[in-house]
């Protein structure tokens, strides 16, 4: 359930530019992927083929009469359905808000399309982007999950149906469907660009997202929504890379197809000739996932207060579980996750001195059998506290034959450089 030769954004981008194609064309040929795939993947909440020619359409009147093109000038995108769209209805991934019709599109959606891209759909969330699944299967191997909670944009992406889609993490939203998945995803760092009309769950590790099949793709929505000129990515040379690898506290949780992807992860970058020491976190900073844990709950207990209390029968037996632990969670609790997170912002700081990137594990290892859940984000949740941008990088295999990602783990703020560390990182794990 892979095309493989689905066009990157930058492609889409530089045929229009060159006058090879309209906005049109891609958006049709899109649409043919999509209509192609879908009934086995069920990766769309809602999707217009009428629609998204209108606007493809468009795109190119306005370049027709002299309007610049923009970084995503006729570019397909997916949108995650938590973020408002005025023009699709956004669900959330619940009943309580099946049919609703936002006033406005998401601030990330109008850049997109000020940009030029032309957005296709939204895509299947889990509940409220927490654990309960949609009907989305994965790509490679229809009877395992895709990861969740951004399920669909990570099959969308994977399968060729579009080259780019928004996707956010609270927990570990993004890099472990883009592992499961196969494909590049970028978490920022937490606040680096807005959720405005985007449903909240847990603010202060809310993070906007974007899944691609390539590091350059990733890179040209963030260039878009940061309003800044695009260059491709460089590609370093393996050994100029400062890379150190970390199995985290959480190690314990990788299983054994997953713990087999990771050693042969680094030794392909050892055959590279690229040195990568292996760094321990400090044991005082072992209690960051609990902590994530505990804000979470905390945070998204008070921002579905509303939800919980009219609607609390509509809500999955897990989501209500997490809001009443959430609603149990002293203030004092919750201050000391948060104290324990900025003392390990500090510490973390110390340790990538004269680093790019760590390198850590994305997924416990393959995506489990079974739609029932998403599987573990276990190695996101102490990143995501911390607030570090993240990317996940495919390349890798698990015993079976489905993908196994690595995850680096940039400096505060230095999107661009750990997408260049990732491009080169990728170069070596798919020699």
């Amino acid at each position: 359930m892979i095309i493989e030769n689905a066009p990157s954004a930058v492609d889409v981008r530089a045929s229009l530019l060159a006058g090879k194609s309209s906005a049109e064309d891609a958006a049709r040929a899109a649409i043919e992927r999509i209509q192609a795939l879908e009934p086995a993947l069920h990766a769309w909440e809602s999707f217009d083929p009428e629609l998204a020619l209108a606007h493809a359409r468009g795109v190119d009147r306005r370049l027709a009469g002299g309007e610049a093109p923009g970084l995503l000038s006729g570019v397909p995108l997916a949108v995650k359905d938590i973020f408002d769209t005025a023009d699709l209805p956004t669900g959330h991934g619940s009943p309580l808000y099946r049919g609703h019709r936002p006033a406005a599109d998401a601030r990330a959606v109008r850049l997109a399309r000020e940009a030029g891209a032309v957005v296709m759909g939204k895509t299947v969330t889990t509940e409220f982007a927490y654990f309960t699944p949609g009907p989305t299967v994965n790509p490679w191997r229809a009877g395992h999950t895709p990861g969740g909670s951004s399920s669909g944009s990570a099959a969308a992406v994977a399968s060729g149906m579009v080259p780019l889609a928004f996707g956010s993490q609270t927990a570990g939203s993004l890099i472990r469907p883009a592992s499961y998945c196969g494909v590049f995803a970028l978490k920022p760092t937490h606040g680096a660009f807005s959720l405005e009309g985007v449903k909240p769950f847990a603010p202060s590790l809310d993070t906007l997202g974007w899944l691609a099949r390539s590091a350059d793709d990733l890179e040209l929505m963030r260039c878009a929504l940061r309003r800044q000129p695009f260059e491709p990515l460089p590609r370093p040379a393996p050994a100029s890379l400062r890379l150190a690898a970390c199995r985290t506290h959480e190690w314990p949780a990788i299983d054994a197809g997953g713990a087999a992807a990771w050693e042969d992860g680094l030794a392909r970058m050892a055959d590279a000739g690229m040195r990568v020491p292996l760094l321990a976190l400090p044991e005082a900073l072992s209690g960051l996932m609990q902590a994530q844990k505990t804000v979470m709950a905390y945070e998204a207990a008070r921002s579905l207060s509303r939800e919980f209390e009219a609607n609390r029968a509509q809500l999955s037996e897990a989501l209500r579980t997490l809001l009443s632990t959430g609603h149990e969670v002293t203030e004092a609790a919750y201050s000391q996750a948060q104290a324990l997170a900025q003392s390990g912002r500090q510490q973390v700081a110390q340790l990538m001195h004269g680093l790019d990137a760590l390198v850590v594990p994305a997924a416990p290892g393959e995506a489990p059998a079974g739609l029932a859940a998403t599987g573990d984000p276990v190695f996101s949740r102490v990143w995501t506290l911390l607030g570090w941008p993240c990317v996940n990088v495919p390349g890798l295999l698990g015993p079976t034959g489905l993908p196994v990602g690595l995850q680096l783990v940039g400096h505060p703020g230095r999107e661009r450089d750990l997408l260049v560390a990732a491009a080169g990182l990728h170069a070596v794990l798919t020699l």
